[in-house]
């Protein structure tokens, strides 16, 4: 019978995956103005590692009240800036070192899971209403969208961002491990114990 993780086994679990994790995320987020939208977004950027939150247009601050009832405090594990327009961040994120994908049904953007999401990648994506701007949209290096068969045309800028960073992290995570991971408490093991490929 299986049974959820204790703390530490979480823990353990995490640091094995930021062990396998090389690719740097960051995200531009234009113009999202709903504070939970932020919140939320702000958690999956703690969840998954993103670097750097770059907050163009009029998007809400980050300090906001009603922002840290979604984060839940992760908005201070982040660096975020905020930036006047979406032409500033997408040049931050390039000087930073980051191909920049906008996030956006667009004519010529790319299935997600189609896209060039490997190495330094920074998501862009864009108002609750009316989504990326054109600014945004123009100075991406590459558009991707996601894939929807039901009878919802969109998702939420939450929904979607979270669904873009994983599809990111899990491109270089799907990659074969060229050694097998090592054993956490290999000390204690017996040696053939500890030598044994897992």
């Amino acid at each position: 019978m299986s049974t959820q993780l204790r703390p530490t086994d979480v823990k353990r679990l995490n640091r094995q995956w930021r062990r396998r994790t090389e690719g740097r995320v960051s995200l531009i987020v234009e113009s999202v103005t709903q504070p939970f939208n932020l919140g939320s977004i702000l958690r999956t950027c703690a969840a998954f590692g993103v670097e750097t939150v770059w907050l163009a247009g009029n998007s809400v601050d980050p300090t906001h009240p009603q922002v840290g009832k979604t984060a839940l405090g992760t908005d201070q594990k982040l660096r975020w800036e905020k930036l006047r327009g979406a032409a500033e961040a997408v040049a931050a994120a390039r000087a930073d070192g980051y191909r920049v994908v906008a996030v956006e049904l667009a004519d010529t953007a790319l299935p997600l899971h189609e896209a060039p999401l490997e190495g330094d990648v920074c998501l862009a994506v864009g108002a609750e209403d009316h989504g990326c701007s054109p600014a945004l949209l123009n100075g991406a290096d590459a558009l991707a969208y996601i894939p929807q068969i039901g009878r919802v045309g969109s998702l939420n800028v939450a929904v979607a961002t979270a669904i873009a960073v994983a599809e990111t992290r899990a491109r270089e995570w799907r990659r074969p491990v060229a050694a097998a991971e090592p054993a956490e408490n290999t000390a204690a093991a017996p040696a053939s114990e500890a030598a044994r490929p897992r």
